[in-house]
């Protein structure tokens, strides 16, 4: 179940919501596109991406021509990944972009931080779950210690992800995946 918890940015707790619809607003008032997608027809396990793509084809098109994206593709990370522990920790601290980071759930689950007004909105997405955090916005991301994701990314320029770290510690200040799983049940 997607989770919302929004906290002062010096940490302490304000609010937490399972509610799609207050998670949507919440994160629109932050300036962050929440949506819940469908595929157009079942997708194995198996599924590779031009596959996965064409099932969500009708709403990566909408936004790709929304915002300009210019490419599409599909990340899968799992406990056995060999750079499971290097990319954790790439996304851990907070990072901006001169780009949107958007990501599509097909499958599991990450945890995205979004610091702005002073507050920190830490969404749990999960599977069907979009997020669009728009460019210069301080994030960051754990996906875990175990990670469990298979994701849809859109990007408008053809460097992809790159980030820009704010130096700021706030990130070791909030919950890790497994913290907020644990408090947010």
């Amino acid at each position: 179940m997607s989770t919302l918890a929004i906290y002062r940015d010096d940490g302490a707790l304000l609010e937490v919501t399972h509610d799609f619809e207050a998670i949507a607003n919440q994160l629109h008032g932050a300036g962050v596109l929440f949506e819940r997608w469908e595929a157009n027809r079942p997708l194995s396990d198996s599924a590779g991406q031009e596959e996965i793509i064409g099932a969500y084809r009708a709403s990566v098109d909408r936004l790709m021509q929304h915002y300009g994206f210019q490419s599409a593709d599909v990340i899968s990370v799992t406990p056995d990944h060999p750079s499971k522990v290097e990319l954790r920790k790439r996304f851990l601290d907070e990072h901006t972009h001169s780009d949107f980071e958007v990501r599509y759930f097909v499958g599991g689950k990450g945890l995205f931080f979004i610091h702005a007004k002073k507050q920190v909105h830490a969404v749990m997405c999960e599977q069907g779950d979009l997020i669009s955090v728009p460019a210069n916005t301080p994030h960051w991301f754990d996906m875990g210690a175990d990670p469990q994701l298979k994701c849809i990314r859109l990007f408008t320029t053809p460097e992809g992800w790159v980030a820009n770290y704010t130096g700021d510690d706030i990130a070791h200040r909030f919950p890790s995946f497994e913290q907020y799983i644990a408090q947010h049940r």
